[in-house]
């Protein structure tokens, strides 16, 4: 086992794919028995919708579908949606291979410290006591200005090409569905890119490596995404959870080839005014009895983006009170999720 091995607010951090390739499981990654997989990683739902994007401009009935699945779960699944599979795959392959590099490798891209982007285990999350039983290569993509090629892997060659592709079409995607909510709520086609001002977008390539104890850990611990939709691509291993009742029960989304999972974060849920977005959740919960990669690319608005639903119907009152910057929220979300930690922290010290 590689001596390099991670390190947050001077904690040591256990790689799972150094584990994995041992055989081992350390006590770091064993969740609470209330936070463990209830559902199997296989036992596939029907529930979320499957929504075809071909000629969506004049589909209204799609419009309506989308607008009924954002509604009811926060999650529907893309499929035609004119990103080129063969980039999908390059890209999945590059992941793979990167993932699978010494940690010495990988630790050339180490994000800790504040870094903005880069490799690292588990989360961003300081001060958590156990680890998600996953690797992580994230960066942003958009606006161009913002990239940082230092914190993109260099190896396996090509990784830099593919994901410029790879992000500019997946950027067009969710520039268009922007439009399609927009014209689904009878707005102007480009009112909720308008609400966003400007949007960035994160790549964040999760690896899920084989666990010897799938029955004891998450790769992802139950969370929602903050900012405005998430396009995930998960492979076919499945293991991608949801939950629309405040986590009492849970569905595994059924992978589908080549399909956009659209999952709308939290500022996505209070501009379109949707309810009980507390209630919401939409984790990746991986029962990691096969090595998997999901690749998620999240849009979040500008950090001066106002929070604040962009149509409200008549006698209903918004779900928040009054507006506050997408800056504010994000603070306030993150505040929160490390508060969270600390206490779990105590509760394990008594």
């Amino acid at each position: 086992m590689g001596p390099n091995i991670p390190k947050k607010m001077g904690e040591m951090y256990i790689s799972p794919c150094e584990q994995a390739e041992a055989g081992s499981f350390h006590p770091k990654f064993m969740r609470d028995e209330v936070e463990r997989p209830k559902v199997a990683h296989d036992q596939f739902s029907d529930e979320i919708p499957v929504i075809s994007f071909a000629g969506i401009e004049k589909r209204e009935e799609a419009w309506r579908r989308i607008m009924e699945a954002s509604e009811e779960w926060g999650i529907f699944q893309l499929v035609d949606h004119g990103v080129d599979l063969s980039v999908v795959e390059r890209m999945r392959s590059l992941a793979l291979d990167f993932f699978a590099l010494p940690s010495h490798e990988k630790l050339r891209f180490d994000m800790s410290g504040g870094k903005k982007g880069g490799f690292i285990v588990s989360s961003h999350l300081q001060g958590e006591v156990v680890q998600d039983w996953r690797e992580i290569v994230t960066y942003f993509s958009y606006p161009v200005a913002a990239r940082d090629y230092s914190r993109w892997p260099d190896k396996p060659s090509g990784w830099r090409e593919t994901t410029e592709q790879y992000s500019r079409q997946v950027m067009d995607l969710g520039c268009k569905l922007l439009e399609i909510l927009s014209q689904a709520m009878d707005l102007e086609k480009d009112a909720l890119s308008k609400a966003c001002i400007d949007m960035d977008q994160k790549i964040v390539v999760n690896f899920y490596p084989k666990c010897p104890r799938p029955d004891l850990t998450l790769g992802l611990k139950r969370h929602t995404d903050p900012g405005l939709i998430t396009l995930l691509l998960q492979d076919q291993v499945g293991g991608l959870q949801a939950t629309r009742d405040g986590g009492n029960t849970w569905i595994t989304v059924r992978p589908v080839p080549g399909a956009f999972v659209v999952n709308l974060g939290d500022y996505g849920h209070v501009i379109l005014e949707q309810r009980e977005v507390q209630e919401r959740g939409s984790p990746s919960s991986c029962e990691l009895e096969k090595q998997q990669i999901i690749d998620s690319s999240i849009l979040n608005p500008a950090p001066n983006a106002q929070v604040y639903p962009v149509k409200i119907e008549e006698g209903e009152k918004a779900v928040m009170d009054e507006p506050i910057s997408y800056m504010e929220m994000y603070k306030r979300k993150m505040n929160n999720d490390i508060h969270l930690a600390r206490l779990k922290k105590l509760s394990k010290q008594e």
